[in-house]
């Protein structure tokens, strides 16, 4: 099992403490060894500079080991950073990517549509209309009646018998969908529209605005009989 990131950096800072604590101790052994020897008061001068250099240069490999153990430490540290993000990135893109597919509920502020039709008068074409619109003015999420609208759902039949992705419809229609509300609902209300084709068939279109609705419709994604992924070239 791969060493946990966490788990090197304690090592590496434990490594480093114990350098230093060695660092010093070396230091403090040679000046009481040096102090406590009686012959170096007679030692020749070039005896005494071998000495010093010594010293110095069992220091400089000591510091050395201490800076190397701390580049290892920052590695593993910045090391652990990116990983976190990475992660944290490719959770948040599998969240995203859940939502649009329809295989998860979905919560947030969008408004709900209630068609009724008491003439049965209002045909296929009316709801596909309000999907078409909603998306256009960029609904995330959107459901009718118990069904999650996907990129391959179709309403039809015929007014008063509506099906939607093979699940039979009953007036009042209802529709919820994710957006920016006061957006989603200018789109319904252009000249022309969902809620003047309603009108026309005798029908009502209210539309209300919420703070925050939930989608909870869910999407059974398919396997691709024929597409794949495209293999990445240099």
């Amino acid at each position: 099992m791969p060493e946990q990131p966490t788990t090197s950096r304690r090592r590496a800072s434990l490594l480093i403490g114990v350098l230093c604590l060695v660092l010093g101790f070396a230091l403090a052994v040679q000046v009481r060894t040096t102090s406590a020897d009686s012959g170096l008061g007679a030692a020749r001068q070039e005896d005494l500079v071998r000495i010093l250099d010594d010293l110095s240069a069992r220091e400089d490999r000591l510091r050395q080991d201490i800076a190397g153990q701390e580049d290892i430490r920052d590695e593993l540290a910045s090391g652990g950073n990116q990983a976190a993000t990475a992660l944290e990135e490719a959770r948040l893109r599998q969240e995203q990517l859940a939502i649009l597919a329809g295989t998860v509920e979905a919560v947030g502020p969008g408004i709900e549509l209630t068609v009724s039709d008491p003439d049965g008068a209002v045909g296929p074409e009316v709801l596909l209309d309000a999907i078409q619109e909603l998306r256009a003015a960029g609904a995330e999420a959107i459901q009718i009646g118990e069904v999650r609208i996907g990129l391959s759902s179709a309403v039809v039949g015929t007014p008063g018998s509506l099906v939607i992705d093979g699940s039979g419809l009953s007036a009042p229609y209802r529709i919820v969908a994710i957006g920016d509300p006061p957006t989603l609902e200018t789109a319904l209300n252009i000249p022309g529209g969902v809620v003047n084709t309603v009108s026309r068939a005798g029908g009502q279109a209210r539309i209300e605005q919420r703070d925050e609705v939930t989608v909870s419709a869910l999407r059974v994604i398919e396997e691709p009989e024929y597409a794949q992924p495209a293999q990445e070239t240099d």
